[in-house]
């Protein structure tokens, strides 16, 4: 098939991109009136649309969903960002996930970022880090411990999370991460899901037997992310490809946390958190990962499906006993 004019393979990109938030955030809307949606929604509450950055922009808000539990001791909190592709979807579109953590028994700051459509790479990054100073400053108002802080992601999400768990344990000069380190607090764990984990050499899933339709949709997420940056190399980079930095041999400042991480087979982007197990052991760090045999991309989502169910039960057996 012969290629078309850049110009129209943007425009042609977009309109994909656009169909798909749109059927996802459709999907996502229909499948809270789902019988297996009920544990997720029933025994939690959620408070919209609060401002982490005093900006105005609805990408600077976080949503907090918590047990409806009366007062008590504080719970442990979770930070959430979403996925997408660092393009599309929200807060909103995984309500599902925060249910997840709240219905088990934890505060959860799930919030926006700016993507990469608006502005791409390390905007997203810096808003990551922007979200995490909020929370340890907020936390305990929501009934969260800020001293028990899980850092949780998806798809893009599970990059940032990861970009931000770097931050905490390794002293960064980028400036959109200012403050994490000098913070000085590191997450009690890690749950980047199903990650893209490193976005500069998206051309490595040549190799990768896909359909062409979901190759494309690689090369735009990863192209759109870093925008003018896009076929550079280098440290430059390192909060883009976080893994790279896990992978790589340089010492952290601080020790890693434990990460807990989980893929289906037939996810796309595999072998990223096939690298990310082996970087974990070979440091050393403590870790659970979970493959699940003929599950697709964030899976876990899609609660409806006795493996994503298990998959959430597994994680919080590895959970229960760190926070």
């Amino acid at each position: 098939m012969a290629s078309l004019p850049a110009g129209l393979d943007t425009l042609r990109r977009r309109v994909v991109g656009h169909a798909l938030d749109v059927g996802l955030r459709t999907a996502a809307t229909v499948g809270r009136w789902h019988p297996a949606s009920r544990p997720y929604i029933e025994p939690v509450e959620t408070v919209s649309d609060i401002a982490y950055r005093p900006t105005g922009n609805p990408a600077h808000r976080l949503d907090v969903t918590r047990p409806r539990a009366g007062a008590g001791d504080r719970r442990p909190a979770v930070l959430y960002l979403h996925g997408g592709g660092f393009r599309i979807l929200s807060k909103e579109t995984h309500w599902m996930m925060a249910g997840a953590f709240a219905a088990h028994g934890f505060v959860v700051f799930n919030a926006n970022y700016r993507l990469s459509g608006e502005a791409p790479f390390p905007a997203a990054v810096e808003d990551a880090a922007s979200a995490y100073l909020w929370v340890l400053e907020h936390a305990a108002e929501w009934g969260g411990d800020p001293s028990r802080i899980v850092l949780a992601g998806d798809s893009a999400g599970a990059n940032l999370v990861t970009a931000l768990t770097v931050a905490c344990c390794f002293e960064r000069s980028e400036a959109c991460v200012h403050g994490v380190f000098e913070r000085g607090v590191v997450p009690r764990a890690v749950v980047p899901m199903c990650g893209l984990l490193e976005v500069s050499r998206w051309q490595r899933y040549d190799a990768v037997p896909m359909p062409r339709f979901v190759r494309d949709r690689l090369d735009a997420v990863c192209t759109g992310y870093l925008g003018p940056r896009a076929g550079d190399e280098g440290p430059h980079l390192a909060l883009a490809n976080p893994l790279t930095v896990l992978e790589s041999d340089l010492a952290p400042e601080r020790p890693l946390p434990p990460f807990a991480s989980s893929v289906g087979t037939r996810d796309p982007v595999l072998d990223d958190t096939r690298r990310l197990e082996r970087a974990l052991a070979r440091r050393g760090i403590r870790h659970h990962v979970t493959y699940h045999a003929g599950e697709p991309h964030a899976f876990q989502a899609l609660v409806f499906r006795r493996e994503a169910r298990r998959c959430w039960h597994e994680l919080f057996e590895f959970l229960d006993p760190i926070v």
